[in-house]
């Protein structure tokens, strides 16, 4: 699988780039493009505002110069936390996506989006001051209505950004769990 792994709010951190290891000795073809230009954070509020001051709008149109030069060949599009949202706007938009790998995050769906049958899968921790409850039950309906086929996984206490082993959030029993299946799920495609 070709697959397009966008960074979470602190930026291009050494968790985003193992994942891209783990994705590469799994045999699938990974990039990772640096949404903030070698900017990192340490704080999600530090990586929130430097968001903010990019703004929605540049910091997509720096994902879709990113994945251009690939969706040819049918991208999987995958991200962590802000990450995730980007990567979610892009496949919806892009009808050669061959699936969506969401870590920790979800975004908005355009009224107008439509997919066929485009697998998607979320892995959320439980509970996420991210991605509350009835958030996710309206996320996951509007998902359906698109036409995706979607999965979602939650994980019982683990922070929110429980995949990264730099931060406070990390379980690594539900980082390993989440792993597994989201390998098998590329495995699928």
């Amino acid at each position: 699988m070709n697959i397009m792994l966008f960074h979470s709010t602190y930026g291009l951190r050494p968790a985003v780039r193992a994942a891209a290891d783990r994705l590469r000795a799994a045999g699938h073809e990974v990039w990772t493009p640096d949404l903030f230009e070698g900017r990192t954070f340490e704080t999600v509020e530090d990586g929130m505002a430097f968001n903010d001051e990019i703004g929605k709008d540049e910091l997509l149109r720096r994902a879709v110069l990113a994945a251009a030069p690939y969706s040819e060949r049918g991208l999987v599009y995958a991200g962590f936390s802000l990450g995730a949202s980007i990567a979610q706007t892009l496949a919806l938009g892009d009808a050669k996506a061959r699936g969506l790998l969401l870590l920790h995050g979800t975004s908005d769906i355009a009224q107008s989006a439509s997919v066929d049958e485009l697998p998607v899968q979320l892995h959320v921790a439980e509970p996420d001051q991210f991605e509350t409850d009835d958030w996710l039950s309206s996320w996951y309906l509007q998902m359906r209505r698109t036409g995706a086929d979607v999965e979602i996984y939650r994980y019982a206490g683990a922070g929110h950004l429980y995949t990264d082993p730099d931060l406070p959030d990390y379980d690594a029993e539900a980082a390993e769990a989440t792993w597994k299946v989201a390998l098998g799920f590329l495995d699928s495609l």
